[in-house]
């Protein structure tokens, strides 16, 4: 496995889409559909194969290219026209349409509509290919619920029909029919459902639901409410039947689709290319930054490069904005809603990806890459004069006035450094003092940092509002160290940093990488306190009155209370009872104390 195939496995994200294998002359030899690409794709790499077309197929990779969608059902039309497109040497039994299901409106007398793989050139009308049989047969049961289409294979003339050779079937009788076998149903009306079906099959639902929608009012307005009423159940099931996909439209465009992602000194550019409403052609690259060129102008050289490289002569381009380009005959076009607006959407979709996927490769090359990056935010957001490289964050842990303590973690290049964890019992302070106990704590560990000559932190981190950063502030002026250090506090209602001597906090973006540092520091010290602070509660709890008593051990103490069970029982136990659980020496110990113990009250 090469490290560009590593690299790639360790990014792919979690999401559904099309992934392609490329061999070492950059050949497409496999083209493949998955629901999540990141397990599918590394079960290539991460498990025996028992084919051995598929182990052939493993070691010829060098490259891997995939496109998300939204969808795990838009996976099996991309395939599909990828693989058309790419005819790659491994898929041969997918290129036939004929995996995939049609629906035929049938060109005969009272036309049938039904489910097909088999094209006839005899002037029916074919729609498809659909992603399942399932919503295939969904969609023709809506038909004959909806317009009462006939099932049956009968050759309905009109001479047939008026010798009376038809009698109505079982359809009829169930009202899935309308009987114009028998002349029940007059052809005209027949065929004005079938152009409604025909319109729905061509995507242009908006138009049948108006109609139906006047006609119901209408009927409402006549005080024919059943009839209104099964008009209304007719339109809510022509609305909800759609299968609804951005990799094959609804509508039979013909179009490029071209959108832009940017980075400080890259710009990343997809590009669709869409033949009969269908995404045959998508492609991701980078442009590096020359100059301080415009979006206008990366959109512009974006779009001349890929449609001269796929020779497209399409009319109509989709763009999120006007490029600073004029190519003749061609119209830009900003979508805001509708079929075009998804196929943006998804471009928009796969450039973001890129450009994510691109910054973890680079990163997992250079791990102080992305240290430094998020660091240079940190100090961008909090204003500071340098880079934090060395953070370190203090949490008090005090139950109930019980063994106040405190912690200390340090974080090195935006990553917790363990060994440099301290624990702080906290001394000077009697009762729950949060503030008294920052400020003990703050002045113990930098006057020692400053004793022994260590390195100081450029940024202290205080888990607490302004009370408990005043109160470290407090500290590092009477060691001389405020102003040399920058120190904030976070609050844990609303996440808010306060700074010193600013009453107003700052609010920093919930999902920035700024925040996320902060409060994982913030998180740390406060486990790392926790764990300390139950150890000693743990401890204290374990003490006993028997813990005075000279000469006798751990061990003793612990075959005494599992006997006895407790102090109190200890003190009622006769001498040959003691005696008999731990000897006759230690039990004349014990029994002394007992026996002053019961003097003394």
């Amino acid at each position: 496995m090469t490290d560009e195939i590593k690299n790639t496995l360790a990014v792919i994200p979690h999401q559904p889409g099309c992934y392609q294998f490329l061999d070492e002359n950059d050949t497409v030899i496999y083209v493949g559909k998955a629901k999540d690409l990141k397990k599918r794709v590394s079960s290539y790499f991460n498990k025996h194969h028992d084919h051995p077309k598929t182990r052939i197929l493993v070691r010829k990779i060098r490259k891997i290219k995939y496109i998300v969608v939204n969808s795990e059902e838009d996976t099996f039309l991309l395939e599909n026209n990828l693989i058309k497109k790419l005819k790659p040497r491994y898929n041969v039994m997918l290129k036939d349409d004929k995996s995939y299901p049609f629906i035929v409106v049938k060109n005969e007398y009272f036309p049938r509509v039904y489910k097909t793989r088999n094209i006839v050139k005899d002037g029916s009308k074919y729609f498809g290919p659909y992603t399942s049989v399932q919503s295939v047969n969904a969609l023709l049961d809506i038909f004959r619920r909806v317009y009462k289409i006939r099932t049956c294979r009968l050759n309905l003339t009109p001479e047939n029909i008026a010798a009376g050779k038809f009698k109505v079937c079982l359809e009829y009788h169930i009202k899935r029919c309308e009987g114009p076998c028998e002349a029940l149903q007059s052809l005209a009306e027949y065929n004005k459902n079938i152009e409604e079906i025909i319109e729905i099959l061509k995507g242009n639902v908006a138009i049948i639901e108006r109609q139906i929608h006047e006609k119901m009012q209408t009927l409402a307005g006549q005080l024919r409410f059943e009839e209104a009423h099964r008009l209304k159940e007719k339109l809510l099931l022509i609305q909800n039947f759609r299968e609804k996909s951005q990799v094959v439209s609804n509508i039979n465009y013909n179009l490029d689709v071209f959108s832009i992602e940017e980075a400080e000194n890259s710009a990343y550019i997809n590009y669709l290319h869409v033949v009969n409403g269908a995404v045959n052609q998508a492609y991701t690259f980078e442009y590096k930054k020359k100059l301080d060129e415009s979006p206008e102008e990366l959109l512009g050289m974006g779009i001349v490069e890929m449609r001269q490289r796929f020779g497209s002569d399409m009319k109509e381009v989709i763009v999120p904005f006007i490029p600073d380009l004029k190519l003749p005959d061609v119209e830009f076009t900003i979508p805001q809603r509708g079929e075009k607006r998804k196929l943006l959407s998804l471009s928009e979709k796969n450039v973001k990806q890129y450009k994510i996927d691109k910054l973890k490769k680079a990163e997992m090359l250079n791990p102080e890459q992305r240290a430094t990056r998020i660091l240079k935010g940190v100090q961008n957001d909090l204003r500071l004069k340098e880079i934090p490289w060395h953070i370190e964050c203090f949490d008090n842990s005090n139950i109930q006035g019980t063994n106040p303590v405190a912690a200390c973690v340090v974080f090195k290049k935006a990553k917790p450094s363990k060994k440099d964890y301290r624990h702080y019992n906290v001394k000077t302070v009697v009762g729950p003092d949060d503030f008294a106990s920052m400020r003990e704590i703050i002045e113990r560990r930098y006057s020692r940092l400053l004793n022994e000559g260590a390195p100081l932190p450029q940024l202290i981190v205080i888990d607490g509002g302004k009370g408990q950063l005043h109160a470290a502030v407090e500290s590092l002026q009477k060691i001389g160290l405020y102003g040399k250090i920058a120190i904030i506090g976070i609050a844990k209602r609303l996440e808010e940093i306060y700074f010193p001597e600013d009453p107003i906090p700052l609010y920093i973006d919930k999902s920035s990488e700024t925040l996320k540092l902060i409060q994982q520091a913030r998180d740390e010290a406060h486990r790392f306190g926790i764990t300390f602070h139950r150890q000693k509660r743990s401890k204290s709890q374990t003490t006993s009155e028997l813990d005075q008593v000279k000469g006798i051990g751990p061990e003793t103490k612990k075959r005494l209370l599992i006997y006895f069970k407790s102090i109190k029982r200890i003190k009622e136990a006769t001498k040959e009872e003691l005696i008999s659980v731990i000897g006759k020496s230690k039990g004349e110990i014990i029994w002394k104390w007992i026996t002053r113990e019961n003097e003394q009250l």
